[in-house]
């Protein structure tokens, strides 16, 4: 193994000598019980070999819902929708929800759904967000399933993500959506996808001005040289090892090079100026915690507004492992005052 390739490996080999010379934070009693619950699985490492072994893991865990289960007895309206892809690329599938009460032009989170790029769908995130945000703050869902690398890298699943965004605020009146009050979100990959999304459609200047992005644990720096990516190697559920091996996927001979752009990877940027507001959070014991904060960092500095939270003791996906734990229901309950805040939409008390 050369290049980049052999040197991520070469230093996982060192990754207890790492962590003897810099202690991991502890982990928040709650979620650590929940982590240790899960046994082997807890260790399982994402390699080039093993990932139709982990998508099929991955498909049993959070089994996809129908469009009949996400409607909850009529309390939604769910509909598919397939929307033309830019230029040559296939169609791309928005699954789109609102509460079926609604009325008025509704503000709209565009979610990008996790997975490491290399897995997940638009489905299974839904019932989560139906409950915890369109629900509660009238709001309206577009969730995009975007195509997976290695079969689709780079820049396919974000030009997937683009064209279903100016798709969606082109038909903004008879989806009766208020192309005025866009989020644009994501969790870890989609977060990363959603960071990219945001500078793209700045940047090209053809879709909507989002008023805000919502970066749950994103997946953002290809290069994995923080601190917290070598100090968290080998904890939790998500590691540098496995990180690397999807970055890989997702940009191919790109991974590594001095000159990737940060529509590739975000943390790439050298300019983060003009995006909207920003809410971004990490858990404290997980890998990606060092680009998050000098993402939020990024921005300050560029003049702009983003809300960080470093949540103590929690590892990435904390909250979908254990979302009765403290930590997590607080981690739900501050984004969903964020999305409030930002949407002008109070959630009920």
């Amino acid at each position: 193994m050369t290049g980049r390739q052999g040197a991520a490996a070469s230093e996982q080999v060192d990754a207890s000598t790492i962590r003897s010379v810099r202690p991991t934070p502890p982990l928040d009693a709650e979620l650590a019980a929940a982590l240790a619950a899960l046994g082997d699985l807890s260790g399982a490492r994402l390699t080039a070999e093993n990932l139709a072994v982990q998508r099929a893991r991955d498909t049993a865990s959070r089994p996809r819902p129908t469009a009949d289960e996400l409607r909850v007895d009529g309390r939604f309206v769910v509909e598919e929708l397939r929307v033309p892809g830019t230029e040559d690329r296939s169609d791309v599938t928005l699954v789109y929800a609102r509460p079926a009460d609604a009325t008025g032009p509704l503000p709209v989170l565009y979610y990008l759904h996790g997975g490491g790029m290399i897995m997940g769908n638009a489905w299974s995130v839904l019932p989560r967000i139906l409950r915890d945000w369109s629900g509660p703050l009238g709001l309206a869902v577009v969730s995009v399933e975007y195509r997976l690398a290695p079969e689709t890298p780079y820049p396919g699943p974000l030009e997937d993500c683009h064209a279903g965004l100016l798709w969606t605020v082109d038909r903004a009146d008879a989806l009766g959506i208020d192309a005025g009050r866009v989020v644009i979100g994501g969790k870890s990959a989609g977060g990363g996808l959603a960071a990219a999304l945001t500078l793209l459609n700045r940047d090209r200047g053809d879709g909507p001005a989002p008023v805000g992005q919502l970066l749950l644990c994103p997946m953002l720096d290809d290069r994995l040289d923080s601190p917290s990516a070598h100090q968290l190697a080998g904890v939790g559920l998500w590691d540098r090892a496995s990180t690397a091996v999807a970055w890989q996927a997702y940009l191919g001979d790109g991974y590594g090079a001095p000159d990737l752009p940060s529509y590739a990877a975000p943390a790439r940027a050298t300019d983060l100026g003009g995006l909207p507001p920003t809410y971004i959070d990490v858990g404290s014991a997980e890998t990606f915690r060092d680009e998050n904060v000098d993402y939020a960092h990024g921005i300050w500095r560029a003049g702009g507004d983003a809300e960080l939270h470093v949540w103590p003791g929690a590892f990435h996906g904390f909250d979908s492992v254990a979302p009765a734990a403290a930590l997590s229901r607080e981690a739900r309950d501050a984004r969903t005052r964020w999305l409030g805040r930002i949407l002008g939409r109070a959630r009920p008390q």
